[in-house]
């Protein structure tokens, strides 16, 4: 059974991880808006994890005999500079869900919660690579600069990726 503390905070990260869904399904909107296919396809593949990482958490909650109480979801930024300023905000916005997480792992470690330690340690793996992917982005921006074919083919590149389900909800649903 989960304490109050922990059944709050793993709350208060599903109505984070909502929001961060609702945050990428604009930057999808924003890069299909400004001629950028390819991004807009790996932001929407963003969102779809968010959406499972939501899935997560509410189902944690419930397994763990919790009450799931949804809140409302904040409005997201609509408009960004150019890709790299899009890109930049992807790291800063997964930096701060590395936070968020660790937060929780933290608060977990309060309760002697070893249950909730061990289904976090999936979401602080997955943080490094949410946080390496858009790093590995933004330098390709950097590098590129304004060359339209670099952006072009970037863009193209960014078209191929292939949504997973995430880890811990494939292997329930196996």
């Amino acid at each position: 059974m989960l304490s109050q503390k922990m059944q709050d905070a793993l709350n208060a990260q599903i109505n984070a991880e909502f929001w961060s869904a609702y945050l990428y399904l604009s930057m999808s909107a924003y890069a299909n808006a400004q001629g950028y296919p390819g991004m807009a396809h790996w932001f929407e593949v963003q969102y779809q994890e968010e959406l499972d990482h939501v899935k997560i958490f509410f189902d944690y909650i419930l397994q763990r005999d919790g009450r799931v109480m949804l809140d409302p979801i904040q409005g997201v930024p609509t408009e960004w500079a150019n890709p790299l300023d899009l890109f930049q905000n992807t790291l800063k916005h997964e930096q701060t869900v590395t936070g968020l997480i660790n937060k929780l792992y933290a608060t977990s470690l309060e309760d002697n919660d070893f249950a909730t330690q061990s289904m976090l340690k999936w979401f602080i793996d997955e943080q490094v690579e949410e946080e390496e992917n858009a790093k590995n982005i933004i330098d390709s921006l950097k590098m590129i600069g304004d060359n339209g074919y670099g952006i072009y083919t970037l863009d193209k590149d960014l078209a191929t990726r292939v949504y997973t389900q995430a880890a811990p909800l494939a292997a329930k649903n196996a």
